[in-house]
C-alpha cells in the first residue's frame, strides 16, 4: 500500500512553498505519496503532488505555517483521527514540532516513522437558543463567549456541575483546554497548564466583579453559560462560531475525541515555554 502525506500550506507566505517543495521532493524520492490541499498544489510545482482536502489513508497532515494554519490542519485531520506534524513559519508557534531550518531532519523522520503521537484533551459545545434552536461544534484551545457588540458589556450566569459560581458582567468568557492556556487565555490572565493535566479553564475577560479569578475545573466537569444579556458571539479556535442572544445556554464538556500530534522531540513543556516565550531564566542582571 502506498504510503500518503497530506500538506497543509500556509499560501501567503513567502517562504511556505519553497519550504514545502523541499519536503514534498524527499518524501516523493521515497515513495510517499504527497497531496495539498485548498488547491496549493501548483505552488508547490511538482507534477506528482495532486490536490485533496481530504485526510483519509493518510499517515500525517504536514502544516506548513503558524498557529492559524496548525488549526486549520487540525480540523481536517480531526475528522479521520490522522495525527498533525507541524513546521513553524509563524511567531510563537506553541503547537508547532519544527522549524523550517529542520527540514532535512523532518524529512527523514517521516520516511523511517519516527515519530511518537501525543494527544490533546478537546472541548466540545453545545449551544441552545431561546427558541430551542441548537449549535453544535468542538475546540482544541478554546471556546470564546464574547460581547456581540462593542460599546456594550454582556452578561453571563457560570455555573459549574450544575451549581452557580458567579454571574459576570464582562467582555466575555473563556473555555479553555492545557493547549489552550498558552493562547487567549493566557492574553485574558488565565494560568500556564502543562498539556498533560487533565483540567478545563474557565477566565472571564475583564469582568467588573469582586469574584472576577480565573478558574481551573475537572476534566469531568460541564461548564454551563446562560447568556443574560445579548447577544454574544460565541467561537471555537477562531474558526468556528455563531451568535446568540439573550436566553441561550452554553455547555461545555471535554470531548470524546482528543486531537493528535506527531511529536519527533522529547523536549519538555518547560523549555519549550521558555523558548517560545524568551523566558528570562538567568536573573534579572543576566546573572
Amino acid at each position: 500500500m502506498t504510503r500518503k502525506v497530506l500538506f497543509v500550506i500556509h499560501a501567503a507566505h513567502p517562504t511556505a512553498f519553497d519550504i514545502a517543495r523541499a519536503a514534498a521532493s524527499g518524501l516523493l524520492a521515497n515513495g510517499i505519496a504527497v497531496s495539498v490541499s485548498d488547491g496549493d498544489e501548483s505552488g508547490v510545482g511538482i507534477a506528482e503532488v495532486t490536490a485533496s482536502n481530504d485526510a483519509a489513508g493518510c499517515e500525517l497532515v504536514m502544516v506548513f505555517g503558524g498557529d492559524g494554519t496548525i488549526l486549520r490542519g487540525i480540523e481536517i485531520a480531526r475528522d479521520h483521527d490522522v495525527p498533525v506534524f507541524s513546521v513553524n513559519l509563524g511567531h510563537v508557534g506553541f503547537l508547532a514540532e519544527a522549524e523550517p531550518e529542520d527540514i532535512e531532519a523532518v524529512i527523514n523522520t517521516v520516511v523511517n516513522k519516527e515519530w511518537s503521537v501525543e494527544e490533546r484533551t478537546a472541548l466540545a459545545i453545545h449551544a441552545t437558543d431561546a427558541d430551542g434552536r441548537t449549535w453544535e461544534s468542538w475546540a482544541l484551545n478554546e471556546v470564546a463567549i464574547e460581547k456581540y457588540h462593542r460599546e456594550h458589556m454582556t452578561q453571563l450566569l457560570v455555573s459549574i456541575d450544575e451549581r452557580p459560581v458567579s454571574h459576570w458582567s464582562c467582555d466575555g468568557v473563556l473555555v479553555a483546554t492545557p493547549t489552550g492556556s498558552t493562547a487567549y487565555a493566557f492574553s485574558a490572565g488565565g494560568p500556564v497548564v502543562w498539556p498533560e493535566v487533565e483540567a478545563m479553564l474557565v477566565v472571564p475577560i475583564s469582568a467588573h466583579a469582586l469574584f472576577a479569578k480565573p478558574l481551573v475545573v475537572s476534566p469531568k466537569s460541564v461548564v454551563e453559560l446562560v447568556v443574560t444579556t445579548g447577544p454574544v458571539e460565541v467561537s471555537c479556535d477562531r474558526r468556528r462560531k455563531t451568535e446568540l442572544a439573550t436566553g441561550a445556554t452554553i455547555r461545555v464538556v471535554r470531548n470524546t475525541q482528543s486531537v493528535k500530534l506527531a511529536r519527533i522531540h522529547l523536549t519538555p513543556f518547560t523549555e519549550r515555554l521558555v523558548a517560545k516565550f524568551e523566558l528570562p531564566v538567568h536573573g534579572w542582571r543576566a546573572q
